[in-house]
């Protein structure tokens, strides 16, 4: 990055190009019927975020020589399929926060998010099906390939909270098919419709699947070290869960004696209540392992960024650039 008026200017961009997927979701399902079913999945579109994901779709697109217009239909998809995701996710694990609000099933019931989820699936591929002319087949098929993995990776993870037992290896293929994969989907849909060539599109995966593992660590140092008016969630809810994260995984394989007793109390009580949130962070950080989380999020951002060689579009490159520099360091 060259300077901050660059970062300032790139900032602008991105966020000019969320208003633009803002005001496309919010228009999405007006006038839809039957209200049952369409007004909570615009609840949970209308939640925010950061739409990362559709601005690796727009962005990718630019970086293969294409434009946003292209593929601002495919963006809204990628964008559904995740809430897809989320709505189901928090079902499983019974949460009842996501971004600062009343999680979908907790707002409304449990049937009611179950048919919005699915509604939501095939939201995502009427949009898409809009921006895939030349190769639909291919698109679609890669498309599906990463509702697949999010499914499989989604799977391990509710199996790693009852295993006694995760290697930090098997975390890192589960946060892939979990995480990842999605984001590696996500440029290389808008590398494809933009008609990357081989080369591009390659080095657009590679860098959304390196992005990708770096932003889900991240989320899991997020979980124990964010302030809670800024995260929109729980914090400690990980642990509260008795899930298998980086940190829990690495502080596992680092403690010794008393401190070893504690985290295998976690896995015997299939997590821990929240008063004792604060006992864990502290050993987190007596144990070093948020220092580890924060190399592990470093060296995966680097793997990303080295794969922007290949990028020749300028201000695609710079872009990226930032936005790898950018989740890297965000607090929330």
């Amino acid at each position: 990055m060259k300077n901050s008026v660059d970062a300032e200017n790139y900032s602008k961009i991105y966020k000019q190009q969320l208003r633009i997927i803002e005001k496309r979701l919010a228009k999405l399902l007006v006038g839809k019927e039957p209200e049952s079913l369409y007004k909570p999945c615009d609840y949970i579109l209308q939640a925010g975020g950061k739409r990362l994901r559709p601005f690796l779709v727009l962005i990718s697109a630019k970086a293969s020589s294409g434009n946003y217009n292209q593929v601002y239909n495919a963006a809204l998809a990628v964008e559904i399929l995740h809430n897809f995701t989320l709505v189901h996710d928090d079902i499983m694990d019974n949460s009842m926060m996501r971004r600062g609000r009343a999680t979908l099933h907790n707002k409304y019931d449990l049937s009611t998010a179950i048919l919005a989820g699915d509604s939501l699936i095939a939201l995502a591929y009427q949009n898409l099906f809009k921006d895939s002319k030349d190769d639909a087949k291919k698109i679609f098929a890669t498309f599906t390939q990463g509702v697949v993995e999010v499914c499989e990776g989604q799977s391990y993870d509710k199996e790693f909270e009852l295993r006694k037992s995760v290697s930090i290896p098997e975390y890192k293929k589960m946060i892939y098919k979990k995480t990842a994969a999605l984001t590696e989907m996500c440029c290389s849909i808008g590398a494809q419709i933009a008609g990357a060539d081989h080369v591009r599109l390659k080095a657009l995966k590679n860098y959304g699947k390196n992005l990708g593992m770096a932003f889900q660590i991240h989320d899991d140092l997020l979980d124990i070290t964010a302030k809670q008016h800024e995260f929109g969630k729980m914090i400690g809810s990980d642990l509260i869960e008795g899930k298998k994260t980086y940190l829990f995984l690495r502080a596992l394989e680092k403690a010794k004696g008393l401190d070893k007793k504690a985290f295998l109390k976690v896995i015997d009580r299939k997590g821990i209540k929240q008063n004792e949130v604060l006992k864990y962070k502290e050993l987190y950080f007596k144990l070093g392992v948020v220092q580890d989380a924060e190399r592990e999020i470093v060296k995966y951002t680097k793997l990303a960024l080295e794969n922007l060689t290949a990028i020749k579009n300028k201000e695609a490159r710079e872009i990226m650039n930032w936005l790898a520099n950018y989740l890297t360091y965000r607090n929330k």
